[in-house]
């Protein structure tokens, strides 16, 4: 809502006004790109009367007579370009938003610029959009993507670290936060753990919240904002976790749609880019080996199989787009014969809307051929990545992996000995191997002897693994006060139901054979359960010393007593460090 209103020139686009929308040009940097583009489609962009998005530094041709919105970081470098281009008069009117707030001196610079480039007038609107964040989803955002490593886990927990550097860091993801409350229209109630840079952001937070709170003539909470309205009758609580409180999740192996597609393929901001295989007939030798094709998919909200199948285990996945497939067979006679109907036999679908619709027949092909090419699309799409997600699982055996971590993870008696995982030389990546390791050493309650470790050592090394994982999860585990109580990931294993059904390898295009069909049972992650326990004010060990912070409160009172004792209706968790999608998948089924 909050790009829309931006692309409209800042005002709320109106309903169903007749007429075409006023064509502009679009001009981001790399960030803006970032935050728009899981948003909007090209296409909706051009419905919006975006006519060219491009980068603001890229070579641009002067359009005197067109308006350009701007969405760009207030960096030094971003305003010495839009002084060019006002200097070269690219346009005719300029709506300069910035995606976190501009400093007093740097509008200053672009003040002179219009004043020297006579381009005063040009200058429409100047704005602040507080969008420092990408949304990935209805419920969830990253802070950032261009410059993720600068605020990862390993930034943050860096040995080497100094106090300007983690300074830094955490006012960027302040920052972000920062953005995403003031776009929500909400002044959350802030908890976090003692001790931690969940703590430090969590100070920062509150602080920026009621400075800006205080001033009341600039506030950016008053009641006209987008979101005034969605909460205002009761305020979120946000949750502030630090990722050190559970390392083991993060590395685990996963079983779920989404995240195997993040865990194994290379997903990014919602588009997931795959090398297509071409066949494997022999080339004639001396022959150049044919080059991969490279695709990428949009998973998105409207894509409806991935909204409903993203959080299932992967097996269901694979019966689902099967089903999808022979349903849609059924009806590709039907797609043949309206496309006979309408004289158009080849693929030609750019003629199917210039057909001006005469009769019933064709009004009826003309509105139901477009929904079966979309479903066709769709289901192409999800055989394309769940077979590329399945290749994986059954080199890597990720399946076995999966259900061995979890059994570590429960502490339930184990059916192999890890060491002969590590040293099954068909079992998974180095990597894999190392993932394995590091969960059964986290999950612990004893580290294993000298002896044991050598052996281990030796075994990963053999392997090919780098072993300076290895080293920081030690010190790390030395290091933590968790370890008196190692975190608890229920006891729950998950069950096999036996290989698949026959019905389901005859003719399936996924040939699961060998691959475990295992479903997952219900239990909290570590997270989940900070959430439960903080949202449904469940008095527990491992919250109650949680800091309690009120932004709204006139005195900063630091204390772990809330005031209100109601349970909370919304709540907004971030992980200081990195989330990860087993966590969202494990909120979404506890809020289930």
């Amino acid at each position: 809502v909050a790009l829309k209103r931006m692309l409209n020139f800042n005002v709320p686009p109106v309903k169903n006004s007749t007429g075409e929308p006023v064509w502009k040009v679009l001009i981001y940097d790399r960030f803006g790109q970032d935050i728009i583009s899981p948003l909007l489609s090209v296409k909706e962009l051009r419905d919006m009367g975006i006519t060219l998005h491009l980068l603001l530094h890229s070579d641009r041709d002067a359009i005197p007579d067109v308006p350009a919105v701007y969405f760009v970081m207030p960096t030094e470098e971003n305003i010495d370009r839009m002084c060019q281009d006002l200097r070269n008069q690219l346009y005719e009117s300029y709506y300069l938003n910035f995606i976190s707030a501009i400093s007093r001196s740097k509008l200053e610079d672009i003040a002179n610029a219009a004043i020297g480039a006579n381009a005063v007038t040009q200058v429409a609107k100047v704005f602040d959009q507080y969008l420092n964040f990408i949304t990935l989803e209805d419920d969830m955002f990253v802070l950032c993507n261009q410059n993720k490593e600068l605020v990862s886990y390993r930034a943050i927990n860096r040995p080497d670290i100094t106090d300007t550097e983690m300074e830094t860091i955490m006012d960027t993801v302040v920052d972000s936060l920062f953005c995403f409350f003031v776009t929500l229209g909400a002044i959350p109630i802030i908890r976090c753990s003692r001790g931690t840079a969940a703590e430090m952001v969590a100070v920062k937070l509150d602080k920026k919240l009621r400075e800006n709170l205080r001033d009341a003539r600039n506030s950016l909470f008053t009641g006209d904002t987008l979101g005034a309205g969605q909460f205002s009758f009761q305020r979120p609580l946000l949750v502030l976790v630090d990722r050190n409180i559970d390392l083991a999740t993060p590395l685990h192996h996963t079983w779920t749609y989404q995240a195997l597609v993040h865990d194994v393929l290379d997903f990014h901001l919602n588009r997931v880019n795959l090398e297509e295989s071409t066949g494997t007939e022999s080339s004639p030798t001396g022959a150049r080996p044919k080059k991969k094709n490279k695709k990428s998919y949009d998973l998105t909200a409207s894509d409806k199989f991935w909204q409903k199948h993203k959080g299932s285990p992967f097996p269901e996945v694979a019966e689902s787009v099967q089903q999808e497939l022979e349903s849609y067979r059924a009806q590709e006679d039907e797609v043949k014969r309206l496309k006979s109907i309408m004289g158009i036999e080849g693929e030609d679908e750019g003629a199917i809307s210039m057909l001006s619709d005469n009769t019933a027949k064709l009004t009826s092909a003309v509105s139901s051929l477009p929904e079966l090419l979309e479903k066709k699309r769709l289901i192409d799409l999800h055989t394309n990545v769940a077979t590329a997600v399945l290749e994986h699982i059954k080199s890597r055996k990720l399946d076995v992996y999966f259900e061995y971590e979890e059994k570590i993870m429960s502490k339930s008696t184990l059916d192999k000995s890890l060491l002969d995982m590590i040293s099954d030389p068909d079992a998974g990546t180095p990597e894999d191997k190392m993932r394995l390791f590091l969960i059964y050493y986290i999950s612990s309650a004893q580290a294993p002897s000298e002896i044991d470790l050598e052996q281990y050592k030796k075994a990963l090394m053999d392997a090919g693994c780098n072993l300076a994982p290895l080293s920081y999860i030690k010190q790390w585990k030395a290091f933590t006060k968790m370890a008196s109580a190692p975190t608890s990931y229920g006891n729950t294993t998950p069950k096999p139901l036996g290989l698949f059904s026959r019905v389901m390898n005859t003719g399936s295009q996924f040939v699961m054979e060998g691959v475990k069909n295992l479903v997952l049972k219900q239990q909290n992650l570590p997270v989940t359960r900070i959430l439960d326990n903080l949202m449904e004010m469940k008095s527990n060990p491992e919250t109650d010393d949680y800091r309690y912070f009120d932004p709204k409160m006139l005195r900063g009172s630091d204390s772990s007593v809330p005031r209100n004792k109601n349970p909370f209706q919304e709540a907004i968790v971030f992980v200081v460090g990195g989330g990860n999608y087993i966590e969202y998948q494990n909120l979404i089924d506890y809020i289930k």
